[in-house]
């Protein structure tokens, strides 16, 4: 692989583009100044000015949440996972039917696995802009987002709407929905019953693994935090491990699956039979299948990466859920 080719294989965080439009709660006061990113895959933006950074189907998807402080993410659910790490700042992560039912607040390097069949919403808590970054499971990532009702009413107060084709329409642009295409039908009261009220209790001890603990394990190997026989137990279609220095052998190392490179702390030098570049916090690697390459710590101090692994599994319910 020639160095342009995997140039086009890395998304810098300086070089993300937002889209302040992606979802139903675009207008809304308190969720009206977030940004969305789709980075591999098609995500599961509603906007049609979302940008794709590489659309290539790798059976799950990257994504990223930028948001000012106080800032929030309605509540929702996917049909997948929807697994988060905080790159920059301090977040709440809330869930329950009007997102009361338990919360937890995450720090940076901290990751969560989120049980899928649960209404979810997140804010920035911290004193400065903040960007979390998320892997959904599936190509589809389960077919798109599944909103609380009381988020498509308050939108449709400001000017949004939702089809059930999966795009919005923004009557304050004079736009409706086209012939032939509903409103997004609210989900009733039979359906809400089965979005179960988790507390903190259920959720924290097997959904959410702490940097520290993470580093800890990743002295001598790679640190499994998702995985069926790792920290977070679950089986989405792909595995997490944390890297950190010494987690890896200096031989080049390579998958029959797709892999997804992303720096947490540090810069790291990833080379290939073809080249070599340089990975720093915020940026995404997409490392197709079969190709052999290593990845090195690039400078002194503390070092750590996120890397995810296709697997055989297919996308779905949280296991054990």
């Amino acid at each position: 692989m020639t160095p342009q080719q995997m140039t086009d294989r890395i998304v810098r965080y300086g070089e993300l583009k937002p889209c302040k439009t992606a979802f139903i709660d675009a207008h809304t006061p308190g969720s009206d100044q977030k940004e969305n990113f789709t980075i591999i895959g098609g995500g599961v933006s509603e906007s049609p000015d979302q940008h794709v950074h590489i659309a290539d189907k790798i059976g799950f998807n990257i994504g990223a949440a930028g948001q000012p402080p106080k800032c929030r993410n309605s509540l929702h659910s996917h049909r997948t996972a929807e697994v988060f790490f905080v790159l920059k700042g301090r977040w709440r992560f809330f869930w329950g039917r009007w997102g009361d039912a338990g919360e937890v607040v995450l720090e940076e390097g901290d990751i969560i696995n989120i049980p899928t069949g649960i209404f979810r919403g997140f804010e920035n808590i911290g004193t400065d802009y903040g960007m979390i970054m998320a892997v959904l499971g599936g190509d589809d990532a389960g077919g798109g987002v599944i909103w609380a009702p009381q988020v498509i009413e308050d939108a449709a107060e400001h000017g949004l709407v939702l089809g059930e084709n999966g795009r919005l329409y923004d009557t304050k642009k004079g736009e409706a929905l086209p012939d032939g295409v509903s409103a997004m039908p609210l989900l009733s009261d039979t359906e809400l019953k089965d979005y179960p009220e988790l507390t903190a209790a259920d959720v924290v001890p097997g959904y959410v693994a702490r940097y520290q603990d993470m580093m800890s394990l990743s002295d001598c190997q790679p640190a499994k935090v998702i995985g069926p026989d790792a920290m977070l137990k679950d089986k989405p279609g792909f595995d997490v491990e944390l890297l950190s220095r010494g987690s890896l052998p200096d031989a080049p190392w390579s998958s029959e699956r797709n892999v997804v490179l992303m720096p947490m702390r540090g810069h790291w030098r990833l080379s290939w039979d073809g080249g070599e570049d340089v990975l720093n916090p915020g940026d995404t690697c997409a490392i197709p299948p079969g190709l052999a390459h290593s990845l090195q710590p690039a400078m002194t101090g503390e070092v750590s990466c996120f890397r995810v692994i296709q697997t055989a599994d297919p996308a779905g319910k949280t296991m054990g859920r």
